[in-house]
């Protein structure tokens, strides 16, 4: 790995070709605080709720907990993450359902249902020749239309495409199963660990996937230490070591 140096003020330091690791930690730092915010602090809230107040407040809890986060974020101008943005429409669809029938069922099926509906989304987006992953994928790496366009990359963003349409699938089925055989407080905690467990699976997969595919297909790679990753040809490096920022382009979207 190459330390490299950019002479822009606001730039930081670039490693060349970065391990697996390192790879596998830049996408958590940039996917941890969103999952934390979107699922585990609900998740919390409806507990300590459940054990003080009951099912009810439980609920409102979690709901209440979601909604302050998007609030939080809204006052201070910052941006609402997509997956917090799912979240708390989600949960407005939930709670409102719940209100009109009181049926616990009915309000932690929703986001089974969802989930079902995700993995045929995912699948569906192969089919048609638009693969979600190539959407996503900017999140969390840059890259202009030049990569995204070669041949093995666009082969990478169906396979995982694929691969996510399926671990949305299982999670859907485990917490079905979980949902029908276990009771609500232990379905809460288990669902959540079920979710969490599959989707570090996913990670790993997909970051083992995309580095090998991008080393394979002649790419380079940079990590800045703030953990921004972008992808670009090699005939690049040159320029890139010479304290340059990577040539990256336009992101995708």
């Amino acid at each position: 790995m190459t330390a490299i140096g950019d002479p822009s003020p606001s730039a930081q330091p670039w490693r060349l070709d970065p391990s697996w690791l390192s790879v596998v930690w830049a996408v958590v730092r940039r996917l941890w605080p969103y999952l934390v915010e979107a699922t585990l602090f609900p998740t919390v809230a409806y507990y300590v709720a459940l054990s003080s107040f009951g099912q009810v407040w439980g609920i409102a809890a979690a709901s209440a907990c979601t909604y302050l986060s998007v609030a939080r974020r809204l006052l201070l101008r910052q941006s609402v993450p997509g997956l917090l943005l799912v979240a708390s429409v989600g949960i407005t669809v939930r709670l409102g359902i719940y209100l009109l029938n009181h049926s616990e069922f009915m309000y932690f099926v929703q986001p089974i249902a969802k989930t079902a509906a995700t993995a045929l989304l995912f699948a569906a987006s192969v089919v048609i020749g638009k693969p979600l992953v190539a959407r996503f994928a900017a999140d969390f790496c840059s890259f202009d239309d030049t990569v995204g366009a070669r041949p093995a990359i666009t082969s990478l963003f169906r396979r995982l495409t694929y691969l996510w349409a399926g671990a949305q699938l299982a999670i859907a089925v485990v917490n079905l199963t979980l949902l029908m055989t276990v009771p609500v407080a232990v379905f809460v905690g288990t669902a959540a660990g079920t979710a969490w467990a599959v989707m570090s699976i996913g990670v790993a997969i997909t970051v083992t996937d995309a580095v090998r595919t991008t080393r394979h297909d002649g790419l380079c790679t940079a990590l800045a230490t703030g953990g921004h990753l972008h992808a670009f040809v090699t005939t690049d490096v040159v320029s890139l070591r010479g304290g340059g920022a990577p040539p990256i382009g336009h992101p995708r979207s």
